[in-house]
């Protein structure tokens, strides 16, 4: 049997003997053996889907067969790979573009004050550096359907490098401090540890400020800036008392609910988050949360991001600027986005039609959200073949 599946949300072709594969010979195959969830298979089924632009209701190419496995009954059309086609495991196909080259490689690096941040790399190109988010974890997010979508688009195009911060996912979780200094060094740690002498910059949601800081701080080294769902003033400082009551107290949940196996307190942050995901993604995203940080470290990392204020930074940045942000987002209002670029010089801003703080692989948005990224690395690195779109539908602020 012939059966189309994703690593790393990628397509790729993989043969098998038998009409329905094992579940464990599907693993073995896509994950290398590896340990993974039910819903890591499924996600990977639908991504599939997605990517050939099937649906998990149509099954018109992969089916769903109840207690045999899944079934491919399309017709795929191989490429010879040499003298003669490969027999056996994954063989390129013309539609579709294999992900073996896309596999992240993981190191760690250590920061003055002892702590040891892990760092993922994929891809080729001009290097991209993520900066990493509150909930961070290098290997759950590259195979969660929240954000291995987008992570497979750039590291097709650039050299991705993230992340995790200190006290989340694979990086130390005893840590001597917790600020937003430290934040900003441990940005500095990464890519100094790699060389990289000159690279673009990603900051998503409470990494804006942090990015800001660095591009203030070393303009010299950030061929562009590139802010989503991001803010120059924490929570503490963008309300009323009232919505600072408001948010203190889901906060005050994370003690007793966060690390249990019953999701419910974790449901309550997935839901501001990305109120519009399919039942799958909000499982992966509240999993996310217990796997990534302990409650503890949770509830001080949102209280010091609730002190952020970068204001006084915005004027200062000088590097060329990208802001984007969804419209509709509960979890950081439109009008802070548009602040952001309102105070950066010369910054591009794109809102997004969503109502989701993280843009999700099925929604409308999705296509804009890579495309005026890539489109704008590709004019920060000067590589035409990042700029696949009309330059005339962004907003110059």
């Amino acid at each position: 049997m012939i059966l189309v599946t994703t690593a790393g949300s990628m397509p790729a072709v993989l043969r098998f003997s038998a009409s329905f594969p094992a579940k464990d010979e599907l693993i073995q195959a896509v994950w290398g053996g590896r340990a993974v969830s039910d819903d890591a298979v499924t996600s990977r089924i639908n991504a599939a889907r997605r990517a050939i632009g099937d649906t998990g209701k149509e099954q018109r190419l992969i089916r769903t067969v109840p207690r045999r496995g899944f079934r491919f009954v399309g017709e795929p059309h191989e490429q010879a790979t040499g003298a003669e086609k490969t027999s056996a495991g994954a063989v390129a196909i013309d539609q579709l573009h294999t992900g073996a080259n896309l596999r992240q490689q993981i190191t760690f690096c250590r920061t003055l004050d002892g702590v040891r941040l892990a760092v993922a790399a994929a891809g080729s190109g001009p290097p991209l550096v993520k900066a990493a988010n509150w909930l961070n974890h290098l290997e759950f997010d590259w195979q969660s359907p929240i954000w291995s979508p987008l992570f497979t688009h750039l590291a097709a195009r650039c050299r991705l490098i993230r992340y995790d911060e200190r006290g989340t996912g694979l990086s130390s979780r005893d840590f001597p401090e917790f600020s937003f200094a430290a934040f900003v060094h441990d940005l500095e740690t990464v890519v100094d540890e790699l060389g990289l002498e000159r690279f673009a910059l990603f900051g998503v949601s409470q990494e804006a400020p942090i990015s800001i800081a660095y591009a203030v701080r070393h303009p010299e080294r950030v061929s562009g800036l590139i802010l989503f769902g991001g803010f120059a003033l924490g929570w503490r400082w963008r309300g009323s008392p009232a919505d600072v009551a408001w948010t203190e107290t889901p906060i005050a949940l994370i003690r007793e609910g966060w690390g249990r196996d019953n999701p419910a307190s974790r449901q309550m942050f997935t839901s501001t988050i990305i109120p519009e995901a399919t039942p799958e993604e909000m499982r992966w995203f509240n999993e996310l949360e217990r796997v990534s940080i302990s409650p503890e470290t949770a509830m001080r990392l949102l209280y010091v991001l609730g002190d952020i204020d970068v204001t006084d930074l915005l004027p200062r940045v000088s590097v060329p600027t990208l802001v984007l942000h969804s419209r509709g987002d509960a979890r950081v209002p439109f009008e802070y986005g548009l602040r952001l670029a309102q105070a950066i010089p010369n910054a591009r801003f794109v809102p997004l039609e969503s109502k989701n703080h993280l843009i999700l692989s099925h929604e409308p948005a999705f296509p804009r959200f890579v495309e005026e990224i890539c489109a704008f690395l590709g004019e920060a690195d000067g590589d035409a073949r990042l700029t696949p779109i009309d330059r005339s539908v962004g907003v110059r602020i």
